[in-house]
């Protein structure tokens, strides 16, 4: 398994419940394709460096997590769909293999 980073951002007018959804969302995805979370960094509210779909802030988390090269294909698939996550970026990092 190789080690990535999951940086993604939710408007911060969204409530806890649908914060709490889209984070368990994002681990079964994960731990379904046999990878594990090592740490989730909550990020709170950050200043966005342009407007981004109407929004000047943003509430940010960040995933450390080790899973199969091919099992990263269906989790961009389950951040693209899913209507609360902004933006989200996917990093390989190979110092942390």
């Amino acid at each position: 398994m190789k080690a990535y980073e999951l940086l993604f951002f939710v408007a911060p007018t969204i409530n806890d419940e649908t914060r709490a959804g889209v984070m368990k969302r994002i681990e079964t995805t994960i731990v379904s394709a046999e990878g594990q979370i090592d740490n989730v960094d909550n990020w709170g509210k950050r200043k966005l460096a342009y407007e981004i779909n109407g929004l000047t802030d943003g509430d940010y988390t960040l995933i450390d997590f080790h899973a199969d090269p091919q099992s990263i294909a269906e989790l961009e698939r389950v951040l693209r769909i899913t209507d609360a996550v902004e933006r989200h970026m996917i990093v390989a990092r190979t110092d942390r293999d």
